[in-house]
């Protein structure tokens, strides 16, 4: 099976999503923010690191050293081109050739609601942390790769408005749009 990229902006539900694929589908979900956070920052089972300060420092950190998501990204690339696996990561549908990639669209607000309520933070904390994440990672995947982040879609299979769905409601769409993909590909 094709691998299948899950992007979106900050609390759009992209690992969520993706546990629910890997049970349903049988495959193993990775979140390219974790392996970072583990591999290069030491931050292991630290499920909201990157809205913490450390989180925010670590980038200004990824900004100065493109090593760390590079190297990360490379060998990430290596394994969807073997397909059977679930990638969440920021930018893996434009770096790779491989893969299904979805995109998870919400509006800063209902992430803001969201992590709020994850985190257990007031709903103003939670707009705040979004905006700042989403400047954050906008502007250091801009210059690793001149990538825009949340504003160029082009490379998606994909695109699910996530205001009104629940997870599984997501998961259904995408296995739906895997599975008509697939069907109208054996046509041919």
């Amino acid at each position: 099976m094709e691998s299948i990229i899950i992007s979106g902006m900050p609390a759009a539900g992209k690992s969520t999503v993706a546990e629910i694929l890997a049970k349903r589908l049988k495959l193993k979900a990775i979140n390219v923010g974790d392996i970072i956070k583990s591999k290069f920052l030491g931050r292991e089972n630290e499920a909201n690191y990157w809205d913490t300060y450390e989180g925010f420092m670590a980038v200004k950190k990824r900004e100065e050293d493109e090593n760390i998501d590079k190297s990360v990204d490379k060998a990430v690339l290596r394994i969807l081109k073997k397909g059977n696996i679930i990638i969440t990561s920021y930018v893996m549908p434009w770096l790779s050739k491989h893969g299904y990639k979805v995109w998870l669209e919400a509006s800063p607000e209902e992430r803001a609601k969201r992590l709020a309520k994850r985190d257990k933070l007031s709903l103003e904390e939670g707009i705040n942390i979004i905006r700042r994440r989403d400047k954050e990672n906008y502007l250091l995947y801009k210059k690793l790769y001149n990538i825009n982040l949340g504003k160029d879609k082009k490379p998606f299979d994909l695109v699910i408005d996530t205001e009104k769905l629940s997870p599984e409601e997501i998961a259904d769409i995408i296995i739906k749009n895997i599975k008509d993909k697939i069907r109208i590909k054996n046509k041919k």
